[in-house]
Parts: C-alpha cells; structure tokens; sequence
C-alpha cells in the first residue's frame, strides 16, 4: 500500500508542475504578445515621422500611414485587456484533465508493463528464485497430463498401423529383446508417439545397465521433452545429466540443458551453453538450428549485447575443386591444393573449426602425399577434440582414408 501511496503522490506532483508551467506559459505568452506588437508599431510611427523629416515621403502618405497604424495600436489596447478573461474558466477543466490523464496513464501503464506486488531482486535472490523454481517445476506425468491428445501423425498407412501393432505385441512377450526394444521407440517417435517411445527407451536402458552411452540417455530425454510439448521436466533432466556424465560434450543434451535454464529463469546459463554450442558446430548439427532461431532473446534476457556467428562453410579444397584441377598441368594444380591446403591450415591453427574441416585437412595431405604432416594434424585433431565421441568419429574415418590412423 506504501507504494500505490507514493506512486499517486509522484503523479499528482507532476502534473501540478506541469500545469502550472502551462498556466505560466499562457498568461506571459499573451502579455508579451501584445506588448511586442504595441512596441513594433511605435517604431513604424517613428519612422514615418523621421521619413517626413527627410522628404522621403510625401505629407499625405504620411499621414494616411500614420492613421493605419494608429487604427492598428488601438486595435490591440481593445484587446490586450480582454484576453485573460476570455478564457478564464477553461484552463481549470484543462488543468484536472491533465491530472487525471497522468495519474491514471501512469497506474495503468504500470499496471500493464510492470510488476505490482513484485519486489526488486538483487542477483543472489534471482539466482535463488530460479533454482527454487526449478527444483519446484511439474513432474512429466503432470506436464503430459496437462497437454491435449496427440494428433495422428499424416501418412501413416494403415499396413503400417498393423506392423506397429505386431511390433508391440510382440516386445510385450519379449522383455530382454534389446533390438525389439530399440526398434519399438525409433518407430513409436516416427508416429509421433513419444510418451510410448520413452517408455521403451527406458527399458532399452534397463537392458543396457551400465553399458548405456550418452546417445541412449540422450535419446531417452529428448522423447521425453517431446512428449511433454517441449518442457524439460525433472525426469528429462535427469536422462540428460546422465548423458553428459558420459558425454560432457554431447550436443544434444547440452541443447535441451540450455533449453531448461532458459524455463526455469537462467537464460543467463542457457546463453553460455548455447553459444558454446553454435561456435562449436558442426553447422548441420541438429540443435543449430533451433539455437539460431532462440538464441537472440535469450541474450537480449542474459543482458548481453550478442552479435549471432554466421554461418562457416568449410573452407579449403573440396572433392569438386581437386577434380576441377585435374584439367591443369600437374605443377599448377598442386599449387592450387597446396595454397588452400596452407589456408586452411593457418585457420584451424588460429581460430580453430569444426571436426569435418579437419578431417577435410588432413585428407588433402595426403593427397599431396605430406604424410607426415597429415599424421601430425590428425594426432592435433585427437587431442582438440578428446572426448567428443562424434568429432573423433569424423576425425577418426578421416585418418583412415588418409592411412594415418593406428
């Protein structure tokens, strides 16, 4: 109540400042009118007299001249006296409208763009208001619940209908079937089944035990995230600790964790996890995408000041380039490889890429039969890269077809 009280009391003050300016402007700007006019009109009488004094004029003229304005300095006298009363009444009902206008404006902007009953909240009690609010979020039965049925997904065939029938009936029989299992969640998400799908993902991870990867428990939360509408509950956070404890670099669960933080009040973290990932790439990575399209907001709310990467294709010779140089004589194409071969070298060593450039590095040299640089590279590109199961994967296919890898 405090505040409404000094809130009422503020717009009342400024609104009598502001029509007192008004009534202030007004009266003076009315008196100096009149006295501006009288004082240009004397000095036109002055000059008509110092023009006769001259023989500028003749006496005739100058007399019409000074009837005019003589006509015109009792025209204003009449005037002058008149004006304040004229409108006397008026500047009052201005004056209260101006007061209700400002301080009903006020309350209901405030009302509209601002927080009533919201205190300010220094950075330690946001911090801890969205950790409270994350540790309080619904569960995933309640965010599924909350949602209407799922739409049949279009273009699902009726023979297809059949098969997913048998498929089932026939997991149900099966509690061990690892690849049943599999099968079973990659098709009931195709349809667009998610809640069935993590229901068999969870026991592929059953069956799996201490032998699942990341890319299971990833799996896992992301059916779950899809079946709750995209809501990151407290199940599907626990999946996706539990592939970055496997993966700390896995991109997938790194996404949907910036996707909570963004949920649960710390856009501040989901930013950093967010731009981490976009600067990392690959560009064709599927969470780049969704990132691109919500990355700016959610820096605008971390209050930072952000400037989005473009996109980087790779660069350095491609498959098409090293075929378009075979039409050259042997010394010029090599040189042309050499030379993109040397820039993107000087890049990676300097900004750093994504694996494929790498790969795409180190299978240059070796057709530039610089085996030895290759394998250099390639030993470079396993330590940059340590710990990141997909990178090494790229990086790994790479050295094979450039005969570098053990």
């Amino acid at each position: 109540m405090t505040f409404w009280i000094i809130t009422c009391a503020m717009a009342i003050m400024v609104a009598a400042l502001l029509g007192r300016a008004m009534a202030r402007g007004a009266r003076v700007g009315t008196e100096d009118a009149a006295s501006y006019d009288l004082r240009v009109y004397r000095d036109q009488l002055a000059e008509v007299e110092r023009d006769v004094a001259r023989g500028v004029i003749p006496a005739e003229d100058a007399e019409r001249a000074r009837t005019e304005i003589s006509r015109r300095i009792l025209a204003v006298g009449s005037t002058a006296g008149k004006t304040p009363s004229a409108g006397r009444g008026s500047p009052r009902v201005l004056y209260g409208l101006l007061a209700l206008v400002v301080v009903a404006g006020s309350l209901l902007l405030y009302r509209t763009v601002g927080a009533p009953g919201y205190g300010d909240l220094g950075l330690a009690d946001r911090i801890a208001f969205a950790e409270e609010m994350r540790e309080n979020r619904p569960s995933q039965q309640t965010a599924e619940e909350s949602l209407p049925p799922m739409p049949a997904e279009p273009g699902i065939t009726e023979e297809f209908q059949t098969l997913m029938t048998r498929l089932r009936e026939t997991v149900a029989t099966r509690p061990e079937d690892l690849q049943g299992h599999r099968l079973l969640a990659s098709n009931e998400a195709r349809i667009g089944n998610f809640s069935a799908a993590a229901v068999a993902q969870q026991e592929v991870l059953r069956i799996k035990g201490e032998s699942a990867t990341a890319a299971d428990y990833s799996d896992y939360g992301e059916f779950l995230i899809l079946a709750a509408g995209g809501y990151v509950s407290p199940q599907a956070e626990t999946a996706l600790r539990a592939a970055l404890a496997r993966d700390a670099q896995d991109g997938r669960a790194r996404y949907y964790v910036g996707l909570m933080m963004v949920q649960t009040g710390r856009p501040d973290v989901a930013f950093r996890i967010w731009d981490g990932l976009l600067r990392r790439g690959p560009e064709d990575s599927p969470w780049i995408a969704p990132i691109r399209a919500q990355i700016m907001p959610v820096a605008a709310l971390a209050g930072v000041d952000y400037e989005m990467p473009q996109p980087t294709a790779a660069r350095g010779p491609s498959a098409e380039d090293i075929e378009a140089a075979a039409e050259m004589s042997a010394q010029d194409r090599m040189e042309m490889i050499g030379g993109m071969v040397a820039g993107l070298s000087d890049r990676l060593a300097t900004e750093g890429g994504p694996a494929t450039d790498w790969a795409r590095l180190i299978t240059s040299l070796a057709v530039l039969d610089r085996a030895e640089e290759a394998r250099r590279i390639y030993d470079n590109a396993l330590d940059v890269f340590d710990g990141d199961a997909a990178a090494l994967d790229i990086v790994n296919r790479a050295g094979q077809q450039a005969g570098v890898a053990e």
